[in-house]
């Protein structure tokens, strides 16, 4: 299963610290100019201008979303193939990772995977971006701290789903030592759930969550959700 490259660049200049400057690098690494951008999203080459630059607002993660789909339409379109290099394999410890056009309710979430929330939220205050799957113990073997900003695709605001726990707390002191931290946390049929994961949970302010669907059904589950919100969401952007 490969990472879509979208998700990839999106992901980059969402986490980066200067979101125009690696909007501008992947703009150039696939050797595309400011007014072929432009030209395509039907926009001037002074608002593109202003993005890299900085003289504009950070884009938000539709205008990301736009930009990055322009750039691999003109490349494909062009016939430069430079995008190919790009690709890159989804660890086999992420089985299945997606965005959300339109953020999703906690509560809808919760409803989606039959979970159950193990600390307090204000469901008013938090709202899901998207979602990755990780199988922890594929993760505890192979996944390596370049790997880890992978696990958040377009936004830290996303739920963390693990597979293959037993008490959760392997999980949650890896949250807890990395600056990234997500929205929700999500154990799939664990075997019990340990204090000192409740505990870091709220240190953190995370939504800590148990499900006891079984992986495949649950990945279903999700993927059917992100094809309700992504359509009704790219509807309303017309």
């Amino acid at each position: 299963m490969e990472t879509s490259l979208p998700e990839k660049i999106a992901g980059e200049i969402t986490l980066s610290d200067n979101p125009g400057k690696t909007l501008r690098k992947w703009r150039e690494e696939l050797r595309i100019s400011q007014k072929e951008v432009a030209t395509h999203l039907e926009m001037s080459p002074s608002v593109i201008s202003d993005y890299e630059s900085g003289r504009r607002r950070s884009p938000g993660i539709r205008t990301i979303r736009k930009m990055v789909e322009a750039l691999l339409e003109i490349d494909r379109i062009s016939g430069r193939g430079v995008a190919k290099k790009f690709m890159v394999d989804l660890h086999e410890a992420i089985p299945s990772m997606a965005e959300f056009l339109e953020p999703v309710h906690v509560s809808e979430f919760l409803a989606v995977i039959e979970g159950r929330s193990l600390t307090p939220f204000d469901p008013d205050k938090r709202q899901i971006h998207g979602y990755t799957v990780i199988d922890s113990l594929r993760a505890i073997a192979t996944l390596d701290a370049s790997d880890y900003p992978r696990v958040y695709g377009w936004s830290t605001e996303r739920a963390l789903l693990f597979t293959g726990v037993k008490y959760g707390r392997s999980p949650m002191v890896a949250v807890r030592t990395h600056f990234l931290k997500p929205a929700m946390v999500v154990y799939v049929q664990p075997e019990n759930v340990d204090e000192l994961a409740l505990k870091l949970a709220e240190l953190e302010n995370l939504i800590l969550v148990r499900t006891e669907l079984p992986p495949v059904r649950l990945i279903d589950r999700l993927e059917d959700l992100t094809r309700r919100v992504n359509v009704s969401g790219s509807k309303g952007s017309r």
